[in-house]
């Protein structure tokens, strides 16, 4: 989206705040699934996996990587403990395939993740949903307490 003022002209090649590009994002509640281990410098784990319900099930819409602060990627972890699972609670895992951008979860990836009751809610932005069911660029906004889990379906725009 394109904001600009009123009387303000179109410059070819000349960028000015007359005219802004305005991102627009989503935002809604997912159920933490499972983590990555860390990776690099980051410490206590790498992304969480997260879904929605539809029909019973609980499906995987990606990993979100970011919106952590060193603290609260510690706190996260010591909350995982008393959730943790050794079964996959996503309906649609393992995928066949990477993924276009290489978000896809396979078997070969699943034996690396950690799996958690999905008993948590936490607040995602993303930009879009993609053609297969994932989120675009997440970003972890925080948990949310007040949202029981089986209750997390996925959104749709109005």
């Amino acid at each position: 989206l394109i904001g600009k003022r009123a009387d303000s002209l179109y410059e070819a090649g000349k960028r000015s705040g007359a005219w802004i590009k305005l991102k627009l994002h989503h935002e809604q509640e997912m159920v933490i699934g499972g983590f990555t281990d860390p990776e690099g410098s980051r410490r206590h784990f790498g992304s969480l996996l997260v879904g929605y319900h539809e029909k019973g099930n609980l499906f995987c819409a990606g990993k979100v990587g970011t919106g952590f602060k060193g603290a609260l990627l510690k706190s996260l972890a010591t909350k995982f403990d008393s959730f943790k699972s050794q079964v996959c609670p996503f309906k649609n895992l393992p995928e066949t395939k990477s993924g276009r951008y290489g978000a896809g979860i396979t078997a070969s990836e699943m034996k690396r993740c950690h799996w958690l009751k999905p008993k948590l809610v936490c607040q995602v932005k993303f930009s879009e949903w993609t053609r297969d069911g994932k989120l675009r660029q997440p970003v972890f906004l925080g948990l949310r307490d007040d949202r029981a889990a089986g209750k997390v379906v996925r959104e749709t725009p109005e």
